[in-house]
């Protein structure tokens, strides 16, 4: 049962990550709008090392290439179907751009594979868990206000865009309760989800937040690239630095 306990608080921690956003509550709106289009980039660069640095690298421990390269280009189309269907289904005077949906999609993904990651670790041992889910919590904090970021300059209001922020994080919870429910199991179909996640990644990416930054002009589109790369460093430093 102390098992159980660590490992629900340590998601419980996870999802307050959440509520990154709420520090925008405080600046004036132009600043949170300027704000939000170098977090926009900077999630693009974070997306994109998310996936090359992270997912694909821990996939490949599980899956022989071409059957990753399915699973990748799986969840790739996948994601272009998902935003498919909220563009035909997107009525044309609203302001909240399709792709903020397929983000909290893919971040719910990545999350509730979080949870897996952290409950296989506390299942390992206690210490290993604690670890694990600090180098979790490091990276999350940066990559949440990014996503706050996407869906506020994709069109939702503040309180929206903290409130489904935080929904999205919350499926670090469900991750980390199946993967202690399933202890067995739960590696075998958190390692699926891996490619798939990144396929969704790095559609995400490409097709939606990068083009965002060709909008720039001026000093800002070279601001917004630098800022692209930021993420793109930042998620390499993760990994070199924590191999997490």
């Amino acid at each position: 049962m102390e098992l159980f306990f660590w490992i629900l608080g340590a998601a419980l921690l996870d999802a307050l990550l959440g509520f990154a956003g709420l520090f925008s509550f405080y600046l004036r709106e132009d600043m949170v709008k300027k704000l939000a289009f170098y977090l926009t980039a900077f999630a693009g660069g974070a997306l994109i090392g998310g996936a090359f640095f992270h997912l694909i690298p821990e996939a490949s421990e599980f899956f022989a290439p071409m059957d990753m390269s399915f699973l990748i280009v799986g969840g790739f189309v996948s994601f272009l179907a998902i935003e498919g269907y909220f563009h035909w289904h997107h009525c044309e005077d609203c302001d909240i751009h399709p792709f903020t949906y397929t983000m909290i999609f893919g971040d719910a993904i990545h999350n509730m594979i979080d949870g897996f990651v952290m409950a296989a670790a506390f299942i390992a041992s206690i210490p290993l868990g604690i670890a694990t889910s600090l180098v979790i919590m490091g990276h999350e904090f940066p990559q949440q206000l990014g996503i706050f970021g996407v869906l506020f300059h994709g069109g939702f209001t503040k309180q929206k865009a903290l409130l489904y922020s935080f929904l999205a994080q919350s499926t670090v919870i469900i991750g980390a309760l199946l993967g202690f429910l399933l202890a067995e199991s739960s590696e075998q179909f958190a390692s699926m989800l891996l490619p798939i996640a990144a396929g969704g990644f790095i559609y995400i990416a490409g097709a939606d937040l990068i083009p965002e930054i060709h909008k720039s002009k001026g000093v800002a589109k070279i601001l917004t690239f630098l800022t692209f790369i930021l993420g793109l460093l930042f998620m390499l430093w993760i990994k070199l630095t924590f191999g997490g």
